[in-house]
This record gives C-alpha cells, structure tokens and sequence, in this order.
C-alpha cells in the first residue's frame, strides 16, 4: 500500500535531483486526514529558497496522481533547516552523484562570528578519494554549493556547504 509520506518522501529535489525530500531532510510531516485529505509539511534548506515553488508543485502533482485529491503543503522555518537532516543515504548518493557531501554543520549560539582570509579544511574529492583537494569558487551553480577541485585525479567537484 502507498502512503501519502512514502508518496511525498520519494519527490526529486530540483536542484540535487539524486536526492528525494526524504534524502534531503526537508520533509518534516505528512499527515493524512479524514476523507482523503494530506497535510505535508516542508522546512526550506535556507529562506528565500527559489527551488520552494517547484517543490510544492510537484509535491501536489505526486499526490494528486497517487489518488489524493485534497493536498495542502505548509512551510516550516523554525526550527531551520541544517546540513545534518541530510540522511546516510543522501550523502551517499551526493558522493556518488560526484557531490561531495557536508561535514558536521557548525553549532551556532548567538553571533555568527566573522572570519577574515581564507579557510582551509581538508575535503575528500567524491571521484578518486584523494584528500588533496583546493576549493577553485565559495560559490558554484546554487548557493548552497562550492566549486573544488582535485590535485590527484585533476576532475572539479561541487561540495554541498555545511548549514
């Protein structure tokens, strides 16, 4: 038997397609009520995300074909979304998928502390394991992604940052 979460839990996300809601940790609950009706609710992986539309589109048409007609789906922000939602499967399609996945996201209490210069931190590159990495760009094809690079293989690699 389908469920309404296995339904909503299997949807792509549009900018990391390997990964479904489910993989990615944005899907929060799905609820569903008396006569047919499905709540779903979704945690955007940073505000202002301009992927949200497409996902709520297609979370509707998901459950709509699997026989819901009545479909609602809430936005969540509290808590915020953080790297660490994304599940052990997740990560490994990201690395599969030439991705590097996140580490541990950063705790944060109070002020966001301001780094001058540049960081360093070692990354595995996804395609031959090689620790000998450079990041080439902090921002790569979405925000939420940086550009690497490796010294060993020479392939360049996106890296999902840490939220």
């Amino acid at each position: 038997m389908v469920t309404a979460r296995g339904v909503a839990g299997a949807v792509a996300d549009p900018e990391l397609p390997m990964l479904t809601l489910a993989d990615l940790g944005i899907l929060r609950e799905v609820e569903e009520k008396d006569g047919g009706a499905v709540v779903v609710t979704i945690t955007p992986t940073y505000s202002g995300c301009p992927a949200m539309g497409t996902i709520r589109a297609d979370l509707f048409a998901a459950l709509r074909e699997a026989g819901y007609a009545d479909v609602q789906v809430r936005t969540l922000l509290f808590p915020a979304w953080t790297t660490d939602w994304i599940t052990r499967d997740g990560r490994r399609k990201l690395a599969e998928a030439g991705i590097a996945p996140p580490g541990t996201a950063p705790v944060r209490h109070g002020p966001v502390p301001l780094t001058l210069g540049p960081a360093h931190r070692r990354l595995d590159c996804p395609n031959c394991g090689s620790g000998d990495t450079e990041e080439l760009s902090r921002f790569g094809a979405t925000a939420c992604k940086s550009l690497w690079r490796c010294r060993a293989c020479r392939e360049p690699f996106e890296h999902l940052k840490e939220l």
